[in-house]
C-alpha cells in the first residue's frame, strides 16, 4: 500500500450507471452486508480479505496542495466515481478583471485555479458518476470546466444540483451536456455491478451537505470532504453520526479527511453558538441610531437566515445585497431550504445595489441592515467598494460594520481583508469581527471520526503539506503509520489500496 507519481495524459473516460434508493429504511429487511475480517488491535473491521476480488486505487488530483480546487477519483475494479471539481478562488482573485467562465480549462490548469485531471487517463476503468459533496465553489467551481470531458452524470444533492446547474449555464467556453441526478442524503445508487454509493448527511456551513461514501467488496471509501460535527443545526438535520459507526462496523478500506482545521485543539462549535454569539452583537448595538452593515459568507444560508431574523428583532430592515448572496439566498428560497420574509429585498445587479442604496441614504440608514458580499475583501464585492467610497451609501464616524466570517487562511484572502477593514476604519467604521463557528472538524471532531470509522487506511486531504502535520500527529497517536496505512500525498499521485 503506497503512493507513488504517474505521469500526465489526455483524458479518455465513458460512463454508465442506474439509481437507488435509501439504503434501509423503517421495517425494511437489513441489505447483506460486506464480511471482511477482523483487523487486529485498534481498528475493528475493515482489512480486504488475503484473497482479494477487485483492485482499488485513488487518484489525487487536487486540494492535496492546497485548501481548494478539490479533486479525487476512486477505482474500485472497472468502476470509476470523480468526488469534487473545484475552483482554487486565490489563483483568479490575484489577477484583475479575470473572469473565468471565458476561459478554457487549460489556462486554468495552468494558473493552478482548477485541477490538472489529465492523471485521469492512467486509471484503468470507466467514469460512473461525478459526485460534488456541496455547493461551495472549491468543490464545484471547476465541474462547468472538467465534467464535459466524461460520459457521466453529475450526481448531488438538490442544492447542490442546482447550484452546479447555474454553473453550468454561466459556462461561455465549453457545453456541458452531462446529466444532472438528484439524489438525497440517505439514498443509494448502483455504480456498475459491485459497487454503491451512498450519501450520509452532515453538516457545514452552506446547506444540503453530504459525505459521500463508496461501498465495495473490499470495504467501504469514505469521502469525509467538508463537515462539522453539528448535532444542534439552525437548518437541516445533524450529522448522521449513527450511520458512519455502521459503516465503520461493516469494515472502512479508506477515510479521507478534510484537514482544515486539524491543527486547532477541542471541538468545533455548532452554528447555533454563532447564532447566539450574533444575537448577542446584534442586541447589543440596537440603539445605535447610525449605519449598521453586515458581511457573511453568501452561501451560509443558516448565517443569513439569523442575521434576517434578528435585523427585524432590532427595528431594522434586512436587505441582501451582492450577486453571490441574491444567487444563494434566492435558490435556497427558492427550494424550500430557508422561509424568509416575503419584502425581503435581494439585489445582485451593480444598478439595483446603488438604487437600494440610494433609498437607504434617503429614508435613513438607522432603519436598514443592509447584509452584504465582501466578508474576504473581495476586489469586486459590495463592502469593499464601500470602503472605497465607490457606492452611494456613505460611512460615517460610528458605524458598525459586522464581519459574520473569519478570513480563509490563505493569503491572498488575508491581504485582501485587511485591505478591506484598513479602508473601511479610515471612513469611521467600527468593526465587529470573528462573529462565526468554523464548517471544518478540528481535532476532537478528528478523533471522533477516525474511532467511529476504524478505517484501514487514511489519506489527509484540503491542506498543504505543514496543514497535514497535525492531523499526522494525531492519527499516528492512534496507531497508523506513515507509508503503510497513512498516506500523506500530493496532487497528480496515484495510491493503490487493493491491488
Amino acid at each position: 500500500m503506497v503512493w507513488f507519481a504517474v505521469p500526465l495524459a489526455p483524458v479518455t473516460v465513458t460512463a454508465t450507471g442506474d439509481f437507488g434508493r435509501r439504503r434501509r429504511g423503517p421495517g425494511e429487511q437489513e441489505r447483506p452486508q460486506t464480511t471482511v475480517p477482523s483487523f487486529a488491535g485498534r481498528r475493528g473491521p475493515g482489512a480486504p480479505s488475503s484473497d482479494p476480488t477487485m483492485e482499488i486505487e485513488l487518484a489525487t488530483i487536487g486540494g492535496y496542495e492546497e485548501v481548494g480546487r478539490q479533486m479525487t477519483a476512486v477505482r474500485a475494479g472497472d468502476d470509476v466515481v470523480v468526488f469534487d471539481m473545484g475552483l482554487n478562488l486565490s489563483k483568479v482573485l490575484i489577477h484583475d478583471n479575470v473572469e473565468t467562465e471565458r476561459m478554457h480549462s487549460l489556462d486554468l490548469i495552468d494558473m493552478g485555479a482548477i485541477p490538472d485531471d489529465r492523471v485521469m487517463s492512467d486509471l484503468e476503468g470507466d467514469v460512473k458518476a461525478i459526485v460534488p459533496t456541496h455547493g461551495h465553489l472549491d468543490h464545484i467551481g471547476a465541474i462547468a470546466k472538467l465534467a464535459h470531458r466524461y460520459d457521466a452524470p453529475i450526481v448531488a444533492t438538490p442544492f447542490t444540483i442546482e447550484l452546479v446547474k447555474q454553473q453550468i449555464q454561466s459556462e461561455e467556453k465549453f457545453g456541458v451536456q452531462n446529466d444532472l441526478v438528484k439524489m438525497e442524503a440517505g439514498e443509494t445508487m448502483s455504480i456498475g455491478d459491485e459497487n454503491e454509493l451512498e450519501f450520509v448527511n452532515v453538516t457545514h456551513s452552506i446547506i444540503d451537505a453530504i459525505n459521500p461514501v463508496l461501498h465495495t467488496p473490499e470495504g467501504a471509501i469514505v469521502y469525509g470532504l467538508d463537515k462539522r460535527m453539528d448535532h444542534t443545526p439552525v437548518i437541516g438535520d445533524p450529522i448522521d453520526m449513527d450511520r458512519f459507526r455502521e459503516i465503520g462496523r461493516d469494515g472502512v478500506l479508506c477515510y479521507i479527511e478534510d484537514c482544515t482545521n486539524a491543527n486547532k485543539k477541542g471541538r468545533t462549535p455548532s452554528e447555533s453558538v454563532a447564532r447566539r454569539h450574533l444575537k448577542d452583537v446584534m442586541y447589543s448595538i440596537q440603539d445605535y441610531d447610525g449605519g449598521i452593515v453586515a458581511t457573511t459568507f453568501s452561501s451560509h444560508i443558516a448565517r443569513v437566515k439569523s442575521l434576517v431574523e434578528f435585523a427585524d428583532d432590532i427595528g431594522r430592515q434586512p436587505v441582501l445585497l451582492g450577486r453571490s448572496m441574491e444567487k444563494y439566498s434566492g435558490t435556497a428560497e427558492r427550494l424550500d431550504f430557508v422561509d424568509f420574509p416575503e419584502d425581503l429585498g435581494m439585489y445582485g445587479h451593480r444598478k439595483s445595489v446603488d438604487r437600494t442604496f440610494k433609498r437607504i441614504m434617503n429614508e435613513g440608514k438607522e432603519n436598514f441592515l443592509p447584509i452584504v458580499t465582501g466578508h474576504q475583501g473581495e476586489p469586486r464585492a459590495m463592502l469593499t467598494r464601500m470602503g472605497r467610497g465607490e457606492t452611494p451609501y456613505e460611512l460615517e464616524d460610528g458605524d458598525k460594520v459586522l464581519f459574520s466570517a473569519r478570513v480563509i487562511p490563505e493569503p491572498t484572502n488575508e491581504g485582501q481583508r485587511h485591505q478591506s477593514e484598513t479602508l473601511l476604519r479610515m471612513q469611521g467604521a467600527r468593526i465587529y469581527d470573528d462573529i462565526h463557528v468554523s464548517g471544518h472538524l478540528c481535532q476532537e471532531g478528528h478523533y471522533e471520526m477516525l474511532d467511529a470509522l476504524r478505517p484501514q487506511n487514511v489519506v489527509p486531504a484540503h491542506q498543504d503539506m505543514s496543514g497535514f502535520s497535525s492531523y499526522v500527529n494525531l492519527c499516528e497517536d492512534m496507531g497508523y503509520t506513515m507509508g503503510e496505512d497513512l498516506h500523506v500525498t500530493r496532487n497528480g499521485n496515484m495510491i493503490q489500496l487493493v491491488e
